[in-house]
């Protein structure tokens, strides 16, 4: 396998990119508000969120900008997301959250089993008409890259690290999954996006009960309703300053955490707590639970959460320019692997979440808190509404925790099931 190079974009300066994807979040939002009938039947099909994501990964695909060279995904993933999170917990009814914990739950351990199931049998099947796709000796057999896939799908970036230096593929094989492994995931996050603009319909066909989720919805709504009113600069820089300076509290202390588990206890390692990401995120999770036990609870009438939602929405399109749909001709038969993967996880949930008769809401942010992790989880289920965006980031925390021991166990049967 070849080693995947890249090509220089038409813009390189992240300023100019960056410019570009607020105008595209600008214009997304500006024509979905729109009373002109082309636009309100075009966004009853298309959720505007799905074109945040979709523009930048079609110009990143045809080379007018670069995900992979540019920086700006760090920069949102690293301050906005930690903010945002902090805005949307500001407003959080513990109570009412911990009431969704039972399907919740259940779908994120389906979603779970169905990547660590998917992984071998994607391999057994392709193996049965085009062995020569997934097979390999040493660093080369396939199924080591494919480990790294289930890290990065059950618990995230250092879960994955975990696997590579566990099954120790080629470093060629392994750049060659991790673009399978973005490509895929963004696809189906796309797909998880489409599904929550159109919720009601599958939530008909489910017969799901999503009276906790309506709930928890119409609360916060009614709360931001009560305490609404018109903003004024000092009200403004308030919300930013809460959401930048809680973030900035939370990578001081992700700065010392992560180091000192890394040195004094490297063991822990395998719950990701080494990663100064996973503080980050935990730490500027709590922080706007305790505030929201305070008076900075008011900001939400102020618009705390519509700041939020606009950090969020910067790193969706930071998330869109990663994907390079174009890829997928570099190494079609790798990726047909990881569609059906994706597809053994998808129906394993549809068929639990059918029997149960759970929401969409369980079933989307059950699965991206596995195939996405932290930085997407909660992207999916503000699709939904803003006032659950923490559900994403609790169960993807969980999938941390978990990830390199599902992954380290899907790995090990793709290992017994390849040729």
């Amino acid at each position: 396998m070849e080693q995947i190079t890249t090509q220089e974009p038409l813009i390189t300066n992240d300023a100019v990119v960056l410019g570009i994807l607020v105008i595209i979040l600008a214009f997304v939002f500006k024509t979905s508000s729109s009373n002109h009938p082309f636009f309100r039947k075009f966004y009853s099909v298309v959720p505007s969120v799905l074109l945040c994501y979709l523009i930048p990964s079609i110009l990143n695909s045809f080379g007018v900008i670069s995900g992979e060279q540019s920086g700006l995904y760090h920069v949102a993933s690293r301050y906005l997301l930690p903010a945002s999170l902090v805005l949307f917990t500001l407003s959080l009814d513990l109570k009412e959250i911990w009431k969704l914990r039972h399907k919740a739950g259940l779908m994120f351990l389906t979603g779970t089993v169905g990547i660590m199931l998917g992984g071998p049998i994607a391999v057994m099947i392709v193996a049965a008409f085009a062995p020569d796709i997934v097979d390999g000796e040493g660093p080369m057999a396939v199924w080591r890259g494919l480990s790294t896939i289930a890290g990065s799908w059950i618990g995230g970036g250092a879960n994955q690290l975990a696997m590579f230096e566990v099954f120790k593929p080629d470093p060629n094989l392994f750049s060659a999954v991790i673009a399978v492994d973005v490509i895929v995931a963004n696809v189906w996050m796309a797909v998880l996006l489409y599904g929550a603009g159109v919720s009601e319909r599958i939530d008909r066909f489910f017969r799901a009960d999503s009276t906790a989720v309506n709930d928890l919805k119409d609360k916060i709504e009614k709360y931001r309703l009560g305490i609404m009113r018109i903003p004024n600069l000092s009200d403004t820089a308030m919300i930013v300053g809460v959401g930048l300076g809680v973030t900035g509290i939370a990578h001081f202390f992700a700065d010392i955490i992560a180091p000192w588990i890394e040195v004094n206890a490297p063991y822990l390692d395998k719950f990701s707590l080494t990663s100064g990401f996973f503080w980050i995120v935990v730490l500027a999770t709590t922080l706007g639970v305790l505030l929201s036990f305070t008076k900075a609870r008011d900001l939400e009438g102020v618009g705390a959460t519509r700041i939020g939602s606009l950090f969020l929405y910067i790193l969706v399109a930071t998330i869109g320019m990663q994907m390079d749909i174009l890829a997928i001709v570099s190494q079609p038969g790798l990726f047909l692997v990881g569609l059906i993967w994706i597809l053994v996880h998808s129906l394993l949930l549809i068929i639990i979440g059918k029997l149960v008769k759970a929401p969409f809401f369980f079933l989307a942010v059950g699965s991206q808190a596995n195939v996405g992790g932290a930085a997407s989880a909660p992207i999916v289920a503000a699709a939904f509404h803003p006032a659950l965006a923490p559900v994403g980031v609790l169960l993807s925390i969980l999938g941390y925790a978990v990830g390199t021991y599902a992954a380290y166990l899907s790995g090990l049967m793709m290992q017994i099931v390849a040729p």
